[in-house]
């Protein structure tokens, strides 16, 4: 076997990728993120007993790091061996700083043509217990999504020493010989640093660039070129945007990063066109027909095509073989985006896909501004029932669940969502209840933490003991490990019989997966019309 990753829930026959990634990862970039990540846990097996000033350097690497091996964030062995080359040189420093007894099976003076190959031995099979295996994998898999959060944090300029603490032990715990049940306790411990890191994220996001607020963000397209922006990260948008003020070039989001339109920090900038096209799997379609320059900010990349690539652009955590990337900005600078704005300058303008326009911006905020009208609307009845469908799209037709559960929900159902499983619905459900409307997108796949503050907020406005008493059901789509970490942060703050699709997660082994039912009733997804029925019913 080359690879064994089973990291998404695209992964082979629901058990694991073992040829080449079904993300279109081949066998080698597999390796060298196994190396990565294994890299990583042993830089924080040194960093833990290490100063905070070395945790500190540690725990920024650590969550770079992890966040270029998240699901379609990275597929350039040569950027990965670079960031394996920086950890090496950062993990030498921490070991003669403080040293330690561990037995590494790994010769770190390796050349960097045998990194692919060492990596076979410190893979994910490395365990052969099941039970231990699927325990760590969920640990892990949930800190590389809290460390893309971190990240996005970071950028900004807001950082949490427990954040990076909580990475550093937990990811140290990895290599040592721990019961299940102490294990256990570090993967529960992670849904709190998870919960811990999205509120740092809302609350950078928010006094960065305002709370968001209702907006309702066109779908066509103008007549000027333009460049389409994908991915997550909002400061290289801001940077983008300032760069082509008064260019004649258009900015138009993509998947994503739709909920930028819903920041009022954005809205001044009168080239801020719209939403072009749909979620991250429909890129060969939507980057084909825009015309203009992409650029990619981070995950959701997927292969690129000949008829494109010459105009796609990769930055941060993101890249891709033949693609050109965009440098990180300079400390107190700005990433220069004059290559990608020349680019754009020379192409036609966008292809319309379609017209109308989406509403959404429904923020922690501006929700609870109005929660005396949601409260009054589910006591006299007009309201009845909650339903969180946040997380992620997906290729797979098993997904249409998703759709069709949105349409097959009463009317007195009011949908909760964020990140891009959104786009199965929100173009269609657009109706609303004594004003509120049936479709509440809070944002990106991060702000599911606003969808959790709310509920939590409705139970004490109810007067309510118990979070789960309120007409409030979970069906949750996922993808990627940022999803992991979601999961972990909503079981953390008491969220239980939530629904999980359109496949259970193939790292999480029969053993844990009972532990899960049996202590937070964990639940597949099985069709729309049983799911609906008895999500109704509160079940």
């Amino acid at each position: 076997m080359s690879m064994f990753c089973f990291q998404c829930q695209e992964t082979a026959r629901n058990s694991g990728c073992t040829v080449r990634g079904v993300c279109g990862k081949m066998d080698d970039t597999a390796r060298l993120q196994d190396l990565l990540i294994y890299l990583s846990r042993r830089i924080a097996f040194a960093a833990e007993k290490c100063s905070d000033k070395e945790k500190l350097t540690a725990g920024r690497f650590i969550t770079k790091a992890l966040f270029a091996t998240i699901t379609n964030a990275n597929f350039d062995n040569s950027r990965i061996s670079e960031l394996i080359k920086e950890g090496i040189s950062l993990k030498t420093n921490l070991s003669a700083t403080c040293p330690d007894s561990f037995a590494d099976v790994i010769d770190w003076n390796m050349p960097e043509s045998e990194y692919a190959v060492r990596a076979e031995s410190i893979g994910v099979l490395a365990d052969s217990n099941e039970d231990i295996r699927s325990l760590k994998q969920l640990l892990i898999l949930g800190i590389k999504g809290i460390s893309a959060y971190s990240h996005h944090a970071e950028v900004l300029g807001y950082e949490k020493d427990e954040i990076y603490s909580f990475i550093i032990e937990a990811l140290a715990s990895t290599l040592k010989q721990l019961s299940a049940d102490k294990m256990t306790e570090y993967v529960l411990r992670a849904g709190e640093c998870a919960t811990t890191t999205m509120a740092l994220l809302h609350e950078a996001n928010s006094k960065t660039y305002g709370n968001k607020e209702l907006t309702e963000v066109d779908l066509g397209v103008r007549s000027n070129p333009g460049i389409l922006v994908s991915g997550h990260d909002l400061l290289d948008l801001e940077e983008l945007l300032k760069q082509t003020e008064g260019s004649g070039v258009d900015i138009y989001t993509h998947s994503e990063m739709l909920p930028a339109h819903y920041y009022p920090a954005f809205k001044k900038y009168s080239h801020f066109a719209g939403n072009y096209g749909s979620s991250w799997w429909h890129q060969d379609k939507d980057f084909h027909s825009f015309n203009g320059a992409i650029l990619m900010t981070t995950n959701c990349i997927i292969p690129v095509k000949d008829a494109y690539k010459d105009r796609i652009y990769t930055t941060g955590m993101a890249g891709y073989p033949g693609v050109k990337h965009v440098a990180d900005r300079t400390s107190g600078g700005q990433k220069d985006f004059s290559e990608v704005i020349n680019r754009a300058k020379k192409s036609a303008p966008p292809v319309e896909l379609e017209k109308g326009k989406i509403t959404g911006g429904f923020g922690i905020e501006q929700l609870l501004a109005v929660s005396d009208k949601v409260i009054e609307n589910v006591k006299n009845g007009s309201i009845k029932r909650f339903v969180v469908m946040a997380g992620c799209d997906g290729r797979h037709k098993e997904r249409e669940y998703f759709t069709q559960t949105a349409e097959a929900l009463p009317k007195d159902a009011i949908i909760l969502t964020a990140g891009c499983a959104k786009y199965r619905y929100i173009k269609t459900v657009k109706d609303d209840i004594n004003g509120i409307p049936r479709i509440i997108d809070a944002g990106q796949c991060n702000d599911s933490y606003s969808l959790a503050v709310i509920a939590l907020k409705l139970k004490e406005a109810f007067g309510l003991d118990d979070v789960n008493k309120l007409p409030l059901s979970f069906d949750i789509a996922w993808y990627e490990q940022k999803a992991v970490a979601v999961l972990l942060a909503l079981l953390h703050l008491g969220f239980k019989g939530m629904r999980l699709g359109p496949t259970l997660p193939a790292f999480v082994s029969p053993g844990v997966l009972k532990v899960l039912v049996e202590n937070f009733g964990i639940k597949g997804t099985t069709d729309a019309e049983s799911d609906v029925k008895a999500m109704m019913r509160g079940e």
